[in-house]
């Protein structure tokens, strides 16, 4: 037997699995950086593609601070500090910092707290963005899509707009990070939901690891650019929640340097698909709801076989999602199939519709098994089956599949993306 521990929850999930049909596929380990905070300020005072940002802030202007909600790893009381020094000639009043919500609940105040610390969360404004409220929005026109651009009046109107995040791969835009700080993080509902309607779901490219010629990554950077960003500040983390790189500058400059970095330790090739992938949803955080454990579903997807099973580990401590429509949509349709074919004949797009689009695409091709701490109901009624032990699955699957079934573990899942490698 072979032991393994799989990101579950704060405290990880120990699984024990036969040896010799075992693959485990995990990120290139990469220690964290000696010196976060030097490396921090040196990305700072040595941007890539524009000047330091100390340079050109002065205490006359307006500044806004974009930083990831609760459902992303960002150590933003790490970051935060290093930024803050660098525009201190700015008084604290004319900063404002935005949670980048998109369409996810605001966090709380204790919540806000533990993200930014108490010094930074007391002394300066934050502001929630409200998707929903479109009277808190400006509108910058359309997209080369056609697409509406509605963001957040407190960011379009500041002097000065800085972008902060973390970047990893991501499921249908390619990577996270840069652009995606703007689009979905500080944008209308209506914006959202064209930029994730079923037709960009659906496209080849729109996937893990593509931002060129993925049509939902370029509509976002598009916006992006087109609200005048001065200055992007993003990171790089290991599994230990470790900073590994910086990259700050130019929006397009640094996150491409962001993610040229992130391919080299996080995609990883395989030869030949699997019948059983056991992943997770990174841990806390990111494994808060079910809602979000798609992403982990969808990284296993990319190597199991047709006809195989997915068991995803997510702890799901904070329910199935954030909004209802989430499981109302989940329940509007007999089977994956048809749920899919649902979506592309609708001709609205509703909220929660393109994780919902993901899911069922994922399951017309293979089993998906959740073990979590919900209620088995919540779990079945999202069109889920339950897997209340992982070893216990897995010996079940194999006596259907075969005692030589080939199982690939992702044990911190997302965060490492496998991808057939093409044949020789």
């Amino acid at each position: 037997m072979i032991r393994v521990k799989v990101a579950y929850g704060r405290e990880g999930l120990w699984v024990d699995l036969p040896a010799d049909n075992v693959t485990v596929v995990a990120p290139n380990y990469l220690p964290g950086l000696p010196d976060e905070q030097g490396a921090l300020r040196h990305a700072l005072r040595n941007p890539q593609g524009t000047t330091p940002v100390a340079e050109w802030v002065g205490p006359q202007d307006t500044v806004a601070i974009v930083f990831s909600d609760l459902t992303r790893p960002q150590p933003r009381r790490r970051m935060l500090p290093a930024l803050l020094d660098e525009i201190a000639a700015v008084p604290p009043e004319r900063i404002v910092l935005i949670n980048a919500l998109g369409t996810h609940r605001p966090n709380t105040s204790a919540e806000l707290v533990e993200m930014l610390g108490r010094e930074i969360a007391g002394k300066y404004r934050i502001v929630q963005h409200n998707a929903f409220d479109l009277g808190s929005h400006e509108y910058l026109g359309r997209t080369t899509s056609g697409h509406d651009i509605w963001i957040d009046s407190a960011y379009v109107r500041a002097d000065v707009k800085i972008l902060t995040g973390f970047i990893e791969p991501h499921l249908f835009a390619g990577f996270s990070g840069g652009p995606k700080a703007v689009l979905p993080g500080i944008a209308a509902q209506a914006s959202i939901l064209a930029n994730h309607s079923p037709g960009m779901i659906a496209h080849p490219r729109a996937t893990w690891g593509v931002t060129e010629g993925n049509p939902i990554w370029e509509e976002m950077r598009e916006v992006a650019l087109r609200t005048g960003p001065a200055f992007l500040y993003n990171v790089t983390l290991n599994r230990d929640q470790q900073i590994t790189g910086a990259f700050a500058g130019d929006l397009e400059q640094a996150h491409k340097a962001g993610t040229d970095f992130v391919a080299t330790t996080a995609m990883v090739p395989v030869q030949a698909p699997f019948d059983i992938v056991i992943t997770s949803n990174s841990g806390y955080p990111l494994d808060l709801n079910l809602y979000q454990s798609i992403k982990g579903v969808s990284a296993a997807a990319q190597i199991v076989k047709p006809g195989g099973a997915i068991i995803v580990a997510a702890e799901c401590w904070s329910g199935v999602a954030d909004h209802a429509q989430y499981s109302q949509l989940l329940q509007g349709a007999p089977s994956p199939e048809a749920l899919l074919a649902q979506i592309h004949a609708s001709g609205e797009v509703i909220q929660d519709q393109w994780q919902v689009q993901v899911q069922a695409q994922v399951q017309a091709r293979a089993e998906v098994y959740v073990k979590s701490s919900l209620p088995a109901a919540d779990v079945e009624t999202a069109m889920l089956r339950v897997c209340n032990s992982v070893e216990e699955m897995v010996a079940q699957l194999m006596e259907r599949l075969g005692p030589d079934a080939a199982i690939c573990v992702l044990p911190e899942g997302p965060m490492t993306i496998p991808y057939l490698a093409p044949a020789a």
